[in-house]
């Protein structure tokens, strides 16, 4: 019983740490791939007017809805050269909504 006691406390303690190592990946991620062009943080104009703040994307859409989005491949409906197609894995897709969950709060 101890011992499961025991490995709930843990989970319990690791888990902020988890979701903090996760949205540090994605802020990572979303520097490289996506920053160039839309605002990446809570506050701030996105570089490119034509790209909305991702914290208006993360407002406005389901992040599950997003995280199919991710796997299969992110394109954007008015298909412009200036928004690449980009299809991500399940540990980068993890990161970015960790990353998307905060920048929403």
């Amino acid at each position: 019983m101890r011992q499961i006691q025991f490995a709930l406390v843990l989970a319990l303690l690791a888990s902020p740490a988890l979701a903090q190592s996760s949205r540090s990946a994605g802020e990572k991620l979303v520097k490289a791939q996506c920053a160039p062009c839309h605002a990446a943080a809570r506050t701030g104009a996105s570089p490119n007017p034509k790209a909305p703040p991702l914290r208006e994307i993360a407002r406005k859409y389901k992040l599950e809805d997003l995280e199919e989005a991710f796997a299969e491949g992110i394109m954007v409906g008015h298909q412009t050269p200036e928004m690449p197609a980009f299809e991500f894995e399940p540990p980068q897709i993890e990161a970015l909504t960790a990353y998307l969950r905060w920048l929403k709060r």
